[in-house]
């Protein structure tokens, strides 16, 4: 069963929860930079993490799940969020450009369902980011958070399910470094830049890239996976011919 949207609210509204909530829309914005002239998705409880991208956006929307519960989104503006049915969002095909999911697949009852809706909406060559509680890392366990609730997940298992909802993984990230316990959001920022380089596996998060692929003619047979590179922030996918990825610092350079 979904945690209530209040538990959520709640949370977020805490030391705790500002950390998590800083330290993951971080990750969104280095991926995205702006939204501005792009139709934009806020799925599950994404709202927290937006940062500004909805103001941005030539359309926000933020869709809760009708388990969950729904709220006023953005506050002082007029409401731009609803509930809705995970299999069934009510929603145009191949509208949106950006789609941000979080607290959207862990205690979804159909993970894949709820993406294939998600692939659905998604406008051809959009873009998906998932940010889902790691399954080995610190926080999976952490049942005074939203993150130690429902299924947490391997980057290999949201990878499968991912293709399995025929989306194309590009890119992937971790963030959330600190432990869930209320002392160390003093130290988040130290807990973050030491932990990317000391141990990258105890991560709470697990932030994943998807693109969607639209063919002409389906092709027959097995393609051909292209391997989905780890990264400081997210790399764009490539577009048009092959590209060979060089890391330089967090900026991604193409050649070939």
């Amino acid at each position: 069963m979904r945690q209530g949207v209040l538990e959520l609210r709640e949370f977020y509204a805490t030391p705790l929860g500002r950390v998590a909530r800083e330290m993951v829309s971080r990750k969104v914005a280095e991926a995205w930079g702006d939204a501005r002239g792009l139709d934009l998705l806020a799925l599950g409880y994404a709202t927290p993490f937006l940062d500004g991208l909805g103001a941005e956006a030539r359309r926000a929307v933020a869709v809760m799940p009708a388990a969950q519960g729904v709220e006023f989104w953005p506050a002082g503006e007029l409401n731009r969020a609803c509930l809705a049915e995970e299999g069934a969002l009510p929603l145009p095909n191949a509208l949106f450009d950006r789609v941000l999911a979080v607290h959207a697949l862990e205690e979804s009852d159909n993970p894949l369902a709820l993406l294939e809706e998600i692939c659905r909406v998604m406008a051809p060559s959009g873009r998906l980011i998932l940010a889902v509680t790691a399954r080995h890392g610190l926080w999976a366990n952490a049942e005074n958070s939203p993150f130690g609730h429902g299924r947490p997940f391997s980057r290999r298992q949201l990878e499968r399910l991912i293709r399995e909802a025929e989306l194309a993984p590009v890119s992937w990230t971790r963030a959330l470094y600190a432990p869930p316990l209320g002392w160390a959001s003093r130290w988040a920022e130290g807990f973050e830049q030491a932990g990317a380089l000391l141990w990258p596996p105890f991560a709470g998060v697990i932030m994943m890239e998807a693109i969607k692929q639209t063919f002409a003619v389906r092709p027959t047979g097995r393609a051909a996976r292209v391997p989905v590179r780890v990264l400081p922030g997210f790399a764009p996918a490539p577009v048009g011919r092959k590209a060979r990825h060089t890391l330089t610092g967090a900026k991604i350079t193409r050649s070939g």
